[in-house]
């Protein structure tokens, strides 16, 4: 074919100056606050113990205040103030400050803050006037090499606008989040560019940028951004005052590698294998039995645990779903509903006081529920699980975590919170427990 020489300026001119116009007004900066506490290490804890299960950071001492900032970037997705933001960008924060793209700032508060999706939305009051604010677009139809920007405030030098593509989608092994499911751009993110917005050259909110892959703390062009249909959920929540509530499988998964898949008869690997089954759950009423692999759902490709998860959360409640899986080479189609895993048994959330070592912690009974809200992998086992840790508290000096699950104490196990209660009722001269913190489970014994 004969070259083409562009015969004027505007033939060779190539402008996105349009599309950020459109855009960089609904990007802002948040600003998060905090109060922190230190403890000077103490040489008195050098327990292998504590280094074993607590970690190296457990310390005793006269604590020191010091205000903790971070900066972020957030996006204004409705004209009366609503902005979201990524969750580690506003972790821990007392005060939250937003910063429009015209420099006015506004105080603003935390309407909603998930962690599994790491994303929070804040509500700033515009005082009546509307706000400008980008309208999402369906991140299922973006492809592999669409043209997107980045904006946001990396390093908080001001806004910035950055171009590239669409380098790849449903990538699930980040470990930004539990919900693992990211569009890949080259479009340059730094930090500072957390919670900012991925658009299309049509100025459509695609994605929230998230994390980025670096060696060095800069930008070589592997960044993250959490998919708009994932966002558009935790909004749409946030609008109805509640919490994220997300329908669950009623299975465990595992991948399949090339191992399993060998051993399997599968012709490559990929998908999702079922490992355990809720009696009475969504995959066990579909007809669904330990040993299938969902390949599909809802007619998308499902290559591991995370794509599946990732399609069941952003179906929202109610309806159902197909289900394409696997069965001794074979492939078939099931429907299975979308619904609320069960608070059964009831959580009976207690605050544990008193002098043990459990003391601040806050304890609810385990159920399929609770495991999903705290992300466990936990079905049908019974126990008692650490949902919150009350700070300056013993059970925070001693580093309890979130999602630990308490199984026995003084030889007995411990199956409720009911038992839990009873256990720590008397004064001890030690105290013997065990805790489950993911596959591991620690037996420690701690002076009364």
């Amino acid at each position: 074919a004969e070259s083409i020489v562009p015969g004027s300026s505007h033939e060779v001119v190539l402008s996105y100056s349009s599309v950020v116009k459109r855009v960089a007004p609904a990007v802002v900066n948040v600003y998060s606050k905090r109060v922190v506490q230190e403890r000077p290490a103490s040489p008195f804890f050098n327990d292998p113990f504590f280094q074993q299960f607590f970690g190296e950071r457990f310390s005793f001492g006269v604590p020191r205040e010091r205000v903790q900032q971070s900066l972020g970037s957030g996006v204004i997705v409705d004209q009366g103030g609503l902005i979201v933001t990524n969750y580690h960008v506003i972790k821990g924060g007392e005060q939250f400050t937003v910063a429009l793209a015209d420099r006015r700032e506004f105080e603003a508060r935390l309407v909603l803050s998930d962690e599994r999706t790491d994303l929070a939305v804040l509500k700033i009051d515009p005082k009546g006037e509307k706000l400008p604010f980008l309208a999402f677009k369906d991140s299922d139809t973006v492809e592999v090499g669409d043209l997107v920007l980045a904006v946001g405030n990396p390093f908080g030098v001001g806004q910035t606008v950055t171009t590239g593509i669409v380098s790849a989608l449903a990538r699930t092994h980040v470990g930004v989040s539990d919900y693992q499911f990211f569009i890949q751009t080259d479009a340059a993110i730094n930090p500072g560019n957390s919670g900012g917005a991925l658009v299309t050259t049509d100025g459509k909110l695609i994605g929230i940028n998230s994390a980025i892959y670096s060696q060095t703390g800069g930008s070589i062009g592997i960044g993250f951004a959490i998919p708009s249909n994932m966002v558009r959920l935790v909004v749409s929540s946030a609008r109805s005052g509640g919490h994220v509530k997300r329908p669950w499988t009623g299975a465990q998964l595992q991948p399949v590698d090339a191992q399993l898949a060998s051993s399997l008869g599968l012709a490559r690997p990929g998908g999702a294998l079922l490992r355990d089954i809720y009696p009475a759950g969504p995959a066990a009423r579909a007809g669904l039995r330990v040993g299938d692999v969902i390949r599909a759902v809802d007619g998308y490709d499902t290559d591991d645990p995370q794509s599946v998860r990732y399609r069941f959360a952003t179906k929202g409640l109610g309806g159902k779903v197909t289900v394409r899986y696997l069965r001794e080479g074979k492939s078939y189609e099931t429907q299975m509903a979308l619904e609320a895993p069960p608070e059964v048994p009831a959580a009976n959330r207690t605050q544990i006081t008193g002098r043990n070592p459990f003391s601040g912690v806050t304890v609810a009974n385990l159920s399929p529920a609770i495991a999903e809200e705290l992300g466990l992998e936990n079905l049908s086992g019974r126990g008692v699980v650490v949902l919150a840790v009350r700070e300056g508290s013993t059970a925070s000096r001693i580093q309890f975590q979130t999602g630990d699950v308490v199984t026995e104490i003084a030889g007995q196990p411990m199956t409720s919170v009911d038992d839990l209660v009873a256990a720590v009722a008397g004064e001890r001269q030690q105290w013997q427990f065990s805790v489950k913190r993911g596959d591991r489970v620690f037996s420690a014994t701690v002076g009364g």
